[in-house]
């Protein structure tokens, strides 16, 4: 269902331009619902909220024609607050909802919203076969390394030994690597960024909606009340000298003065060295548009979590045949083929028995 604030506003009044049939200008507010925000004050969630709502006008598309579909957790209120359509689903399935709603209508855009717990726990089957499928979705993954809505307990992410209430003696389990996980799925669009990255954010949204394809984001968000301070390494006072901006054609160097940089040895290792010794020429230069994913893995790979030096922009961004495109062709493929569906007859196909 639509949310408030008027959103027939973009059908008839100043969503759509009489003359012309087009989409008008839209600003921040139109994607602003009437409905409460009820985040815990200071939740990074906030941020992401806000960067959407201001891209939104940017890409051109009617509020009518866009979908935010999320499961369950404290990310997954985030279609309430859009002025737009959305689907607030079950636990982990948001990804098997936005697949039938991508594949039945491609003419709407249709993002996801999940995170660490809802989109890698219950959730993990249904997000990696989005990715390798190819489906045409755009999913934002709120990693705050903590379970939230339920009060504090370990996710798939949160750092071995995490002390929680429902780890008291510290987690046992190595943490999931969103970025990997995507990569090893196929996935043709992939990137991670943070929340307060007031215009990386930005930039990588911008890019998320304009592919088509299965595009994962995921997005470093605080939770400063059960794990407050998870990414202080690449927020706090030491952000310049941990975050590695990753640029398409570009030599990988952070620090100041990109006094560091990244290096591939001969067994393919990436390593972390100083520009300085080995000379800006011997840098890896990053390649956004490999199709083999294996350079793109070993950068997910380069942190061993987000406190030390961490990649952030997009890893890969390559093309390959949309899901609901090859479907299409498929089904065309057939009618040609075969003539138009008959139910009776594909009810009669195959092996019948008759029950008297």
């Amino acid at each position: 269902m639509p949310n408030g604030n008027g959103f027939e506003d973009a059908i008839n009044g100043r969503g759509v331009t009489e003359a012309s049939g087009g989409v008008a200008t839209l600003s921040r507010a139109d994607f602003v619902s009437d409905q409460e925000v009820r985040w815990c004050p200071g939740c990074g969630d906030y941020a992401v909220l806000a960067a959407v709502q201001g891209v939104m006008p940017e890409l051109g598309v009617p509020r009518e024609k866009v979908v935010f579909v999320s499961g369950i957790g404290c990310s997954s209120r985030f279609p309430y607050y859009m002025n737009t359509y959305g689907v607030h689903g079950i636990h982990g399935r948001a990804p098997a909802i936005a697949t039938g709603l991508a594949t039945a209508r491609p003419d709407l855009q249709v993002w996801v919203i999940t995170g660490d717990g809802d989109g890698l726990s219950i959730g993990g089957n249904h997000l990696i076969h989005a990715l390798r499928r190819n489906v045409n979705l755009k999913i934002l993954l709120f990693n705050n390394q903590i379970y939230g809505l339920t009060k504090g307990q370990y996710s798939p992410t949160s750092e071995q030994g995490k002390v929680t209430k429902s780890t008291p003696f510290g987690s046992l389990e190595r943490p999931f690597n969103p970025i990997s996980i995507a990569l090893g799925a196929e996935a043709t669009f992939v990137a991670r960024t943070i929340d307060v990255e007031r215009k990386h954010l930005p930039q990588v949204l911008r890019q998320v909606a304009a592919h088509r394809g299965s595009a994962f984001v995921e997005i470093y968000q605080n939770c400063n009340i059960f794990n407050d301070g998870a990414f202080i390494a690449l927020t706090g006072k030491e952000r310049t000298q941990n975050r590695i901006y990753l640029e398409h054609g570009s030599p990988i160097r952070f620090g100041p003065d990109g006094a560091k940089g990244v290096v591939m040895r001969e067994d393919g290792r990436l390593e972390i060295v100083d520009t300085a010794a080995v000379g800006e020429g011997n840098l890896l230069v990053h390649d956004a548009h490999r199709d083999d994913p294996s350079l793109a893995f070993a950068l997910s790979r380069l942190a061993d979590g987000p406190t030390s030096p961490t990649p952030l922009g997009v890893f890969r961004s390559v093309q390959r045949p949309v899901y609901g495109d090859t479907m299409e062709h498929q089904l065309r493929m057939a009618a040609d083929q075969q003539g138009p569906g008959d139910l009776k007859r594909l009810l009669a196909s195959g092996d019948t028995w008759t029950v008297e």
